[in-house]
């Protein structure tokens, strides 16, 4: 029978964990088994201890310190490795799931050994839209989270597809996408083996974005199928402005750029880069400028 890893990564998160955990307990899993794995990345609260209380029968991996989304996922993914998982699913812990997502996955997956990741469609749970007075109550926990990633190549940025959409069924073909977000991705042991495992030095943002493109580079398929649902429960702490965003983003951003994109786009990037170390905001300033002094993973962020 083969095996599916399921990985959740924790950090001061516990009670998000524990209500992701418990909308587990109905997935189906049919031709298949089930480890749900959670990655502790160095809480400092009692997340740990709740959910080995709680959830005893949940294997815990404890990181020492806060490794960052990407290396954190890692040692979930090595972990899933090493014990011989024939399929790895990363879901982000502040989700909630439809009991038929993983055994969908799941199918897509044994359907064309060329697929390298899943993606599945996600919505906004209810309440936790980017714009809370925009829908009626019946539209809630219909809104699009994403649908797919798009790439501006030109301007290097990433974003979602139907992002704000409410679904009414028009993203509900399977397509080839230009990246799968890390909040849902789910891929074969040969894939991350082939394509490695996320970039550590991303940090936070983008590294899903990085990953899908060594995948695509060993000519793997990303796929977003419609039919796997999840719902997040999107935080507007880390959104746009905020200074983790304006740091990560600007310095992540540029990191990505300068490997992937064209001649004329990193010379714009550049240029963008130095115009802000002007007159940007300060941790625009501070993104840019670990950016060429090559300071990664946490870099200079102390939040």
């Amino acid at each position: 029978m083969k095996k599916v890893f399921l990985v959740i990564l924790n950090w001061n998160g516990g009670e998000m964990t524990l209500n992701c955990l418990k909308s587990l307990k109905d997935v189906e899993c049919d031709g298949f088994s089930v480890e749900v794995i959670v990655v502790d990345n160095g809480s400092t609260d009692d997340s740990v201890e709740r959910i080995r209380k709680t959830e005893p029968k949940v294997k815990i991996v404890e990181n020492k310190k806060n490794l960052g989304f990407a290396e954190g996922n890692n040692v979930g993914i090595r972990y899933a490795l090493e014990n011989r998982a024939d399929y790895i699913c990363l879901l982000n812990n502040d989700t909630r799931v439809d009991p038929d997502f993983l055994v969908e996955l799941f199918k897509v997956a044994q359907s064309d050994k060329k697929i390298g990741l899943i993606g599945g469609k996600i919505y906004f749970e209810k309440k936790y839209e980017f714009f809370k007075d925009k829908y009626k109550d019946s539209q809630r926990g219909k809104v699009i989270w994403y649908a797919g990633g798009l790439i501006d190549w030109n301007n290097v940025y990433a974003s979602h597809r139907g992002v704000n959409e409410v679904d009414t069924g028009q993203y509900d073909q399977t397509v080839e996408t230009e990246y799968i977000s890390g909040c849902l991705m789910f891929g074969a042991r040969e894939m991350f083996r082939k394509a490695g495992l996320f970039d550590k030095r991303y940090y936070l943002y983008f590294e899903d974005v990085d990953l899908s493109q060594r995948i695509r580079k060993e000519g793997f398929k990303l796929i977003f199928y419609p039919k796997a649902k999840i719902w997040h429960l999107n935080s507007g702490s880390s959104g746009s402005g905020s200074s983790l965003h304006d740091y990560f983003i600007t310095r992540n951003r540029l990191l990505f750029g300068m490997k992937y994109a064209s001649l004329r786009s990193k010379i714009a990037l550049i240029k963008e880069s130095l115009e802000l170390l002007k007159n940007g905001r300060k941790w625009q300033k501070i993104g840019v400028r670990d950016f060429y002094f090559r300071r990664y993973g946490k870099g200079s962020w102390n939040g």
